[in-house]
């Protein structure tokens, strides 16, 4: 565990040295795709069922109505219902969301909207490799076994993402999490790493 907390911090250090001509960039251009902050925060649960505030860039406009996006995310947890189907194949994510914006689509599509969390890997909070925090009303709905997926530190990606994370029902989501927990191992999280780069690139699984 400390090992690993020790690669996340040295890994974000490193590379966020790098990527800051990106972090830059897309500040900007989230800036002026709509009115409203660059960061978007948010209350996620993490380890052990504790919250905290997660960062993302806004990829929405402000004052938006986020009734739809609970309803299907209780359908989805509860019922295991897809949002969409594309070429026959059952998407597990709400599709046609009216509160996205174009930079916002591209951003989501890419999962670059999800670099600010390097702020809350620096602060223990998350790790760059683990199941992904979930919204407390989430939480609420998981079954006992489904809450064990949290009971490692939360990661940025994860197995989810790099087997096609919207066409992976919740259910199995759950699974590919735990089984992830039971086969840690730093060679697991650099392939893990490595496999997510072309997730970013060709937006592979996003939407």
């Amino acid at each position: 565990e400390r090992a690993k907390r020790c690669f996340d911090c040295v890994a974000v250090c490193l590379g966020g040295i790098a990527v800051l001509p990106v972090l830059l960039l897309l500040a900007l251009l989230v800036r002026l795709s709509s009115p409203g902050p660059i960061l978007y925060r948010q209350i996620r649960i993490g380890r052990g069922g504790r919250p905290f505030v997660f960062y993302k860039f806004r990829s929405m406009r402000v004052a938006n109505d986020d009734g739809e996006h609970r309803r299907y995310v209780e359908e989805l947890v509860v019922h295991g219902a897809a949002a969409a189907e594309s070429g026959g194949q059952k998407i597990y994510k709400l599709v046609d969301d009216h509160r996205v914006t174009g930079v916002g689509s591209f951003l989501r599509r890419t999962s670059l909207d999800e670099l600010p969390q390097l702020i809350n890997v620096l602060r223990g909070e998350m790790s760059l490799v683990g199941p992904r925090p979930c919204l407390p009303f989430e939480w609420e709905l998981y079954k006992d076994w489904q809450k064990r997926r949290l009971s490692v530190t939360p990661g940025m990606t994860g197995l989810w993402q790099v087997t096609g994370r919207s066409y992976v029902t919740f259910e199995d989501m759950v699974l590919l999490d735990l089984f992830y927990i039971a086969n840690w191992s730093f060679g697991m999280d650099l392939r893990l790493l490595l496999k997510t780069v072309p997730v970013v690139v060709f937006g592979k699984g996003g939407l």
